[in-house]
């Protein structure tokens, strides 16, 4: 490092950029070094590059942290940013700041032999269970914030999970579930979690991405238009090989298990949206050449993580993948959508679907297809109908039908979702999981509401092959859910009630 700069404050810990710009890696530097930072830590970037002149100040705008002090001499330019404001800084530490250069990767390991699938009890016909998520009890939500900036430790934090874990558990089981999830209490959010498991992946917020993108006016609008402040939105980055050297997912299920002995299930981000995630150009293009190279990678790394799921006694895996509606239901080729984080660039409409297809097989491939299963809404990140996206299955359907997968958790309570009779060209050996109750609505659909729904499904599926679910999770983003963990026992409660009713009339 060169000779310190006279800022007016010390910093606590000091890296330099070079000649990275804002849309080019350096956010992603800033965000390594600032996040395990408590609130009124200085940090100091030092960058030889123009353009940060006027964007770093516009960052720090927009992420709601202070730039305390500018200097530059000659080519040199050292930022003094505060997390948060100056105001908030406690004491100065008695140590000289920790100086850092880049991000370290870590070395990738994959799994060369996959665990055996153990035991799990079955999952009968007409079974009640949830998508995934529950709402997340306001203790627990403060533990995942204060986890994911550093200020609470792996050890507190899953002390911290395993009590609203129990909580989301007791509660599904209270309504009659047939299935149970641990809720996706430790998650931010149903697919951005995997890049705090994964190696060489980081999370950052999503407006630390506003550079990145073509048309920042329009993307800004978008992050607006959420029910939630976009920087409590994180977004996974990919700034080296992908690998696994622990755990997506495992210690959920290892807990969730031993707390009951119901089926447990268990989601995972699905290949196609963490492909579509995670393929930024001005980041991932430095690990791989293109978005067909990270796809191989995060293909091995889920394929790993079911392995040891199933090994785990996981009754279920299911693969998230809402994005395809994205697909077929928004605007027109190559242009960027929020839907789901999705935020890169896309191509033609058979050509994403043949790729989503071809990657959700090749992750499937060889598990027994009874344990795996295939999720997908048109979005869950507000209670507002009418910004999630709208149409029939219709467009999705074919390749639906071609997934190596045994069950799929459909939309099809809401409207939006269109005519239930379009999946019965779907297989015959598929298994149905029917969004009989609307997770965006306080109101409990009755009992007679349910039968009436799951018994038109059971006259077009048959009833073996039916079972009944929310048409999505009731949290799918942490500080955003949808409904209260009372109305989501209640729905869940409809649901069980209806499955009584209608396994003793068709005599299962």
């Amino acid at each position: 490092m060169t000779a310190s700069f006279n800022h007016p404050q010390q910093p606590d810990v000091s890296f330099d950029g070079g000649d990275l710009d804002c849309g080019n890696g350096l956010l992603l530097l800033i965000r390594r070094h600032i996040d395990p930072l408590e609130r009124g830590g200085l940090l100091e970037i030092r960058s030889t590059e123009i353009s940060v002149d006027e964007d770093l100040p516009a960052w720090c705008r927009m992420t709601g942290n202070e730039l305390v002090s500018f200097i530059k001499e000659g080519r040199q330019r050292s930022f003094l940013v505060c997390k948060g404001q100056l105001a908030e800084r406690r004491a100065a530490p008695a140590q000289p700041p920790q100086q850092r250069g880049g991000i370290e990767l870590v070395a990738v390991k994959p799994l060369t032999v996959y665990p055996a699938p153990a035991t799990a009890p079955a999952i009968r016909p007409l079974s009640v269970m949830g998508i995934g998520s529950w709402p997340r009890p306001r203790w627990m939500l403060q533990a995942v914030h204060e986890h994911m900036e550093g200020r609470l430790d792996d050890a507190a934090f899953h002390a911290t999970a395993d009590d609203a874990v129990s909580l989301a558990i007791n509660a599904q089981l209270r309504a009659g579930a047939d299935v149970v999830s641990d809720g996706e209490q430790r998650r931010d959010s149903y697919s951005s979690f995997v890049a705090s498991r994964l190696d060489n992946c980081q999370l950052i917020p999503l407006t630390d991405l506003l550079p990145l993108v073509d048309d920042p006016e329009e993307f800004e609008r978008e992050l607006r238009a959420l029910d939630v402040p976009a920087g409590d939105v994180r977004h996974p980055a990919v700034f080296g090989p992908l690998g696994r050297s622990r755990g997506i997912a495992v210690h959920e299920v290892d807990y969730a298990r031993a707390l009951t002995k119901a089926p447990v299930k268990v989601a995972l981000p699905g290949p196609y949206l963490l492909t579509r995630t995670m393929w930024m150009e001005c980041i991932s293009d430095r690990a791989y050449d293109n978005r067909e190279d990270l796809a191989r990678d995060i293909v091995r790394v889920l394929r790993e993580e079911i392995a040891c799921l199933l090994a785990s006694g996981a009754a279920l895996v299911q693969l998230d993948e809402p994005v395809l509606s994205e697909v077929v239901f928004s605007g027109p080729a190559n242009q960027r959508s929020f839907m789901c984080g999705a935020l890169g660039a896309k191509g033609d409409t058979p050509t994403e679907l043949a790729f989503a297809r071809d990657l959700v097989n090749a992750v499937t491939q060889g598990f027994p297809r009874e344990r795996i299963a295939l999720h997908m809404c048109r979005g869950n990140w507000t209670a507002d109908e009418s910004k999630a996206l709208s149409g029939n299955y219709q467009p999705l359907v074919d390749t639906l039908g071609q997934m190596r997968v045994g069950t799929l958790f459909l939309e099809l309570a809401t409207p939006r979702a269109g005519e239930m009779e379009i999946l019965r060209s779907l297989p015959d050996d598929i298994r149905i999981g029917v969004g009989a109750c609307n997770q965006k609505h306080a109101h409990v659909e009755s009992v007679d509401h349910v039968v009436a729904h799951a018994e038109h499904a059971i006259q077009l599926f048959g009833a073996q092959r039916v079972l009944l679910t929310p048409d999505c999770g009731f949290a799918t983003f942490a500080d955003n859910p949808l409904n209260s963990s009372a109305t989501a026992e209640a729905k869940l409660a409809v649901l069980a009630q209806a499955a009584r009713i209608l396994r003793e009339r068709h005599g299962i």
